[in-house]
């Protein structure tokens, strides 16, 4: 009976093992559910960003305010019958 029983305790000794260490094990699980979560965040964020180009697309879309908007900040333009007027920092126009 003592044998059976030594027999019983080191299956289930590997069997634990096997659980808490191995590959796939709760160790692999902890990492993967810190990894999720991480990538969750990363996903709302991207969320975020996604919802902001599609109402600036919207925005494009419906207005000419908006592509008005662009053109003057990114493009440098200007309306004919309107007066760029350009004004310095105080240390730039020093300089």
């Amino acid at each position: 009976m003592k044998w059976v029983t030594l027999v019983l305790l080191a299956a289930l000794l590997w069997l634990q093992q096997d659980l808490w260490l191995s590959k796939g094990g709760w160790r692999d699980m902890w990492r993967l559910e810190a990894e999720v979560e991480a990538q969750g965040l990363a996903n709302d964020a991207l969320v975020v960003r996604n919802q902001a180009l599609a109402a600036e697309v919207e925005d494009l879309r419906n207005g000419q305010d908006a592509i008005a908007e662009i053109a003057r900040t990114d493009l440098g333009y200007v309306q004919s019958g309107e007066t760029f007027y350009r004004i310095l920092p105080a240390e730039a126009a020093a300089e």
